[in-house]
């Protein structure tokens, strides 16, 4: 059965409080709403209760961020993209976040088995002052379970409009790329983070940014690099056989990125901690 579901995700400001209101068609929905943090910061977790995403499944997220309000959202497990015989699977998100309105976009990873078709878009729309943290892990097959990503084929879309796009396509069979020292070197896990602002970043608060990062990967001993990618965007970028060593580092940034930024502790959602 093929499914198309769609979770609207709206967070308003009362007082000092977050408020957050949801609507979903289909198997896409909230699970819980936590304030760990006090009413200022709302943590969010979605579930996808089929546990994957086939042919013909269309997965929509949107996202609408009133001014001055905080959300933290994740996902319980990994999104998986299971093989398909021609039709496309698509996971789309739309972040839209109104002026001081911060957003910590942190899903689990996303696996593409051996077969599959999948799109994963997610855009950002940042009003001035707006601020979004976030990550995207894109793991191929599971190697150390024997499963290949051989054939098959990924396209992957992050976009801030105007000012950051990362765009591409991988495909199981295109050795040149994965197994390349110029490509994913062997590499199965590619992981982005970042932190997109509606307004560019000051530059004493991004070179202290890209500093934190540094720092912490320097410590991780995997393959990584960050970047101010445009006034507005810092990007790290992670290679990894597995993916807990890059979930690892992004945990690590993210705290430290929160902290400098911020001045908040790096409050880890507690689902993490299950």
């Amino acid at each position: 059965m093929r499914w198309t579901a769609h979770l609207q995700l709206h967070y308003t400001r009362d007082g000092e409080r977050t408020l957050a209101l949801d609507r979903h068609e289909g198997p896409l929905r909230v699970l819980r709403r936590l304030y760990p943090e006090g009413p200022g910061i709302c943590h969010h977790v979605i579930v996808h209760p089929p546990g994957g995403i086939v042919a013909g499944d269309v997965l929509k997220v949107d996202a609408q961020l009133d001014a001055g309000t905080h959300a933290l959202v994740t996902t319980p497990g990994a999104a998986r993209f299971y093989r398909s015989e021609g039709a496309q699977a698509l996971q789309q998100v739309q972040l839209q976040l109104a002026g001081d309105a911060r957003l910590e976009w942190l899903p689990m990873e996303t696996i593409a088995y051996r077969g599959c078709r999948a799109q994963n878009r997610l855009t950002l729309d940042l009003a001035p002052q707006a601020q979004c943290l976030g990550w995207d892990l894109l793991a191929l097959g599971l190697p150390a379970g024997g499963e290949l990503f051989d054939h098959g084929q990924v396209q992957q879309h992050l976009e801030l409009p105007g000012r950051w796009l990362e765009r591409g396509v991988v495909r199981g069979d295109d050795t040149l790329l994965l197994d390349s020292p110029l490509g994913w070197a062997g590499h199965r896990v590619l992981s982005t983070l970042w932190f997109a602002a509606g307004t560019a970043w000051p530059t004493p608060q991004r070179d202290a940014l890209l500093d934190a990062a540094r720092e912490a990967i320097a410590a991780s001993g995997v393959s990584a690099g960050v970047t101010a990618a445009h006034p507005q965007v810092l990007v790290l970028r992670v290679l990894t056989p597995q993916v807990e060593p890059a979930m690892q580092l992004l945990k690590a940034v993210r705290g430290a990125w929160r902290q400098t930024a911020w001045g908040l502790a790096a409050e880890p959602p507690r689902i993490w901690r299950t």
